[in-house]
C-alpha cells in the first residue's frame, strides 16, 4: 500500500506560482511512475502532467506545457508541481496518483494509488 498526500494548495493571483507536493508513506517511490491530475466543478478529472519512475521523462498536457514542472526527491519519496504563471482556468481540485512501472499515463484509470487533493484557486 502506498498513501499519497498532497500539500501547498491555496489561493493565488493570476501570473502568481505555487508548488504542489505529493508525500508518499507505505512504501517508496522509486519504483512508481506519478501523475499529477486536476478535477475542476462539473468537468473531469484529467491529465496535468506526469514523471517517470527515474525522474528523466516528464511531459505535460498542452495546456500547461512551458508552465508547470515535475520533480520528484527519492530521498523525501515526495513528487512535487511547479505551477507558474497560473490562470483562472487552472482552478481545480489537484490531485497526485502513483502507478507501479516505469512510465506515466494520462489516463486516470492506470493508477493504482491517489492522494486526496489540494484545492488551488486562481484568482483574475
Amino acid at each position: 500500500q502506498v498513501q499519497l498526500v498532497e500539500s501547498g494548495g491555496g489561493l493565488v493571483q493570476t501570473g502568481g506560482s505555487l508548488r504542489l507536493s505529493c508525500a508518499a508513506s507505505g512504501r517508496t517511490l522509486s519504483t512508481y511512475a506519478m501523475g499529477w491530475f486536476r478535477q475542476a466543478p462539473g468537468k473531469e478529472r484529467e491529465f496535468v502532467g506526469g514523471i517517470s519512475w527515474s525522474g528523466s521523462t516528464a511531459d505535460f498536457a498542452d495546456s500547461v506545457k512551458g508552465r508547470f514542472t515535475i520533480s520528484r526527491v527519492i530521498a523525501k519519496n515526495t513528487v512535487y508541481l511547479q505551477m507558474n504563471s497560473l490562470k483562472p482556468e487552472d482552478t481545480a481540485v489537484y490531485y497526485c496518483a502513483a502507478r507501479r512501472g516505469t512510465w506515466y499515463y494520462s489516463v486516470p484509470r492506470e493508477y493504482e494509488y491517489w492522494g486526496q487533493g489540494t484545492q488551488v484557486t486562481v484568482s483574475s
